[in-house]
């Protein structure tokens, strides 16, 4: 079950996304479904949760969220770019008006010098574009996944709680 601060998180983004006639999809990697967990968790999420897409291996993000496997092959799984394709894939394959992705280094192992542990990535696909950001996260697994997962609702909650409805 998802703790308790991620359950607040999806409580005020159901409360955003319903009453301004949003809809919500997921894309997740290095957290697993933590995000789509926290969201359903909450009665009602049914109202404007689509559906969340785990996919770990960089085989999946292509075949499911058509993510470029050049894209993977220049850039890597954690990165900018491949966040951005994750979300606008989530967002275009699951027709919604929001979805979020996540990509990271969760540890313990996998990082390098150049993506060290706890290195994540966000990415927002909204009708305007998407946008990314960069966290480094200094946990160990469980807390860089649960980390990883609030900043996502947060990014999130924050755009619909601007979004006119």
């Amino acid at each position: 079950m998802a703790d308790a601060a991620l359950v607040a998180l999806a409580e005020r983004l159901q409360h955003a996304c319903i009453g301004r006639g949003l809809t919500v999809a997921t894309a997740e990697s290095c957290t697993g479904g933590l995000v789509a967990e926290a969201i359903t968790s909450v009665p009602g999420s049914s109202a404007y949760f689509v559906g969340a897409l785990v996919t770990y291996a960089d085989e999946a993000k292509a075949a499911l969220l058509g993510v470029p496997a050049g894209l993977l092959a220049r850039h890597g799984a954690v990165s900018a770019e491949v966040a951005a394709a994750m979300a606008a894939g989530a967002r275009d394959r699951l027709g919604t008006s929001l979805a979020v992705s996540i990509t990271g280094v969760a540890g313990p192992d996998g990082g390098s010098a150049a993506k060290p542990v706890g290195l994540t990535y966000l990415g927002l696909a909204t009708a305007a574009g998407v946008e990314t950001r960069q966290h480094q996260f200094g946990g160990d697994r469980a807390g860089n996944r649960d980390a990883a997962a609030r900043a996502a609702l947060q990014s999130l909650v924050d755009h619909a709680e601007r979004a006119v409805g």
